[in-house]
């Protein structure tokens, strides 16, 4: 583990919410390659564009950039189905496909920036089983770092986004679950430098376990070295 706040959260949480990208898969060079190809098209320069593309609605993305004579959202449809058609070399973060398997259903979901349809088709190109409560960027109004998506996800799971833990790894997204009011744990697989968040971190899920209690609470733990 790293990071300045590098010991688990302590404490029993309702629910874990889970981001999508960068926190239980790693679709960095999918992602890269198709952003960095719409980039190039429109005249952006790749080492400035693309750290900010992550952790956002598509369409939020593109609307953020102001581009004369640009539709966001028939852009990002174009971007959303080069996505879908592209999953090579999207994988687990480690260790996240098993540790999520391992906790009950009603006790975590995830709450994505990626539209349905390529959530579904990430989750199963890196062999993550898809949870009964998935809140996705056609279920939100306003995306990350606005927290409606870990609001409604934790309504969904009949719990208080307060009680929650929420496993993040980009910015907009660490922003959205503060907002919520929930604890945030970051993912730190996919960071190529260290964060800076004040927030407990964890690189991947290997030396982590879930333990959940009579009440229906759920707690982590370091697996013993």
């Amino acid at each position: 583990m790293a990071g300045r706040g590098s010991s688990l959260p302590e404490g029993r949480y309702s629910a874990f919410l889970f981001d999508m990208d960068g926190t239980i898969i790693n679709s960095i060079a999918a992602a890269e390659r198709i952003w960095g190809a719409w980039a190039v098209r429109h005249g952006l320069e790749l080492a400035s564009f693309l750290p900010t593309m992550h952790g956002s609605r598509a369409v939020d993305t593109i609307t953020r950039l102001g581009l004369p004579g640009i539709d966001p959202e028939a852009e990002a449809l174009k971007i959303t189905d080069a996505e879908i058609t592209d999953v090579e070399g999207i994988v687990e973060i480690p260790g996240a496909a098993d540790f999520l398997r391992s906790l009950p259903a009603n006790v975590w979901g995830v709450a994505t920036s990626a539209p349905r349809d390529l959530a579904l088709r990430r989750m199963k190109a890196a062999g993550i089983p898809v949870p009964a409560v998935l809140v996705t960027a056609e279920d939100v109004a306003v995306g990350k770092p606005s927290p409606d998506c870990y609001l409604l996800a934790a309504q969904k799971l009949g719990v208080d986004a307060g009680s929650c833990l929420i496993f993040e790894d980009a910015p907009v997204g660490i922003a959205a679950g503060e907002a919520a009011g929930a604890t945030v744990l970051v993912v730190t697989e996919t960071h190529g430098h260290p964060t800076d968040a004040s927030h407990s971190t964890i690189k991947n899920y290997e030396k982590i376990f879930a333990k959940a209690d009579e009440d229906g609470f759920v707690s982590l733990e370091e697996r013993a070295t």
